[in-house]
């Protein structure tokens, strides 16, 4: 594998692909009455009991500052409630209400079905090869942030 490989243009394929899905998901989760953060939220949460903040984020992607204030957002709204962490007398599990648990189940196959519609344009052949090259490229990049020196990486300083 030759280092010389210009690796631009994949990049921005890359790039585009992944904001014509945003474009597309975003369009109808709008639809549903939910920002994408707040579906996010919903679809991680959903058949779950609840988890702290850090690792809903984690799972979610979304910083803490925004996480915040999607949670409130939703709280508002009767979708999520914070519960005491039996783990931790000072942190919060997040969960979802009946409400927000019968809207998940409302939502969640919906929307499942909405980026599905656009999965069934690839041909069997070219859906399997995406599957596979998308992982390779995702390994790719965890190989090279575990072999970087640094926060995530396995040549830490002492």
């Amino acid at each position: 594998m030759s280092s010389a490989r210009p690796h631009l243009p994949l990049l921005r394929e890359l790039v585009r692909a992944y904001q014509a899905f945003e474009r597309y998901s975003a369009a109808h989760v709008a639809q549903l009455g939910l920002t994408p953060a707040q579906f996010d939220v919903l679809a991680t949460l959903g058949n779950t009991p609840g988890m702290n903040p850090k690792t809903l984020g984690a799972k979610t992607l979304i910083t803490k500052g925004t996480l915040t204030g999607v949670v409130d957002r939703m709280l508002a709204k009767d979708l999520v409630r914070r519960d005491p962490d039996p783990q931790d007398g000072r942190g919060q599990i997040v969960c979802l209400t009946r409400a927000g648990q019968a809207l998940f189940e409302q939502v969640f196959p919906a929307h499942g079905k909405h980026v599905g519609r656009a999965f069934e344009r690839l041909s069997d052949v070219d859906f399997e090869q995406a599957a596979r090259v998308l992982h390779a490229i995702r390994q790719a990049f965890e190989q090279a942030q575990a072999e970087q020196p640094g926060p995530g990486g396995l040549h830490k300083e002492s």
